[in-house]
């Protein structure tokens, strides 16, 4: 009987809070669905990639590469007597032709003949030398600036470890140095 008791005092009590509460009793909230993953992202192909609308007025970058012997004897960084000629026709006359130049890179090169180091030297100092003559033309310094590579981007691979005539030669195409510019047009 004492369980009796117990149970039916229980059940008063859970009456009597019931009957007591004041405020309306709000139902649980409904737990939240979780969130749909989102989608995986979609690269487009590059075939299927929007080409973007041209900007009025600019032009792709012009690239003007030019060999290191139009312009330097091997193993120099001396301009040659034509090179003044090639960076006459080849950059200042385009050069002349925008309104305003946005930039201009000149990136030496180097072959692999020589150490690492040493190619790279020899690569800034082959821009730098391209720099110095652009700016004695009348072209703003302060748009230019120059990179040496060295022997990290070649053009053209050649067998041989020894430097032989025909190595050298082969290895020309490698010996460049490159001038890229963009600008509005005039």
């Amino acid at each position: 009987m004492t369980m009796k008791k117990a149970f039916f005092s229980a059940l008063c009590s859970a009456a009597l809070v019931a009957g007591c509460a004041t405020d309306e009793q709000k139902p649980a909230p409904k737990p939240e669905a979780p969130a749909p993953a989102p989608a995986p992202a979609v690269t487009p192909r590059a075939s299927e990639a929007p080409t973007p609308a041209p900007v009025p007025g600019v032009k792709k970058p012009a690239v003007v590469n030019l060999s290191a012997t139009q312009l330097f004897a091997f193993d120099k960084a001396t301009l040659a007597p034509e090179a003044r000629g090639v960076l006459d026709n080849e950059v200042i006359a385009k050069l002349k032709n925008l309104g305003e130049i946005r930039f201009i890179n000149v990136n030496g090169h180097a072959d692999r003949i020589g150490t690492p180091q040493y190619n790279q030297r020899l690569s800034d100092r082959r821009a730098g030398s391209v720099r110095a003559y652009l700016v004695s033309r009348g072209v703003d310094a302060s748009r230019i600036e120059t990179f040496g590579f060295g022997k990290t981007q070649p053009v053209k691979s050649c067998p041989g470890e020894k430097k032989t005539p025909a190595l050298i030669e082969c290895l020309q195409p490698n010996r460049r140095v490159v001038v890229e510019f963009q600008g509005t047009p005039r």
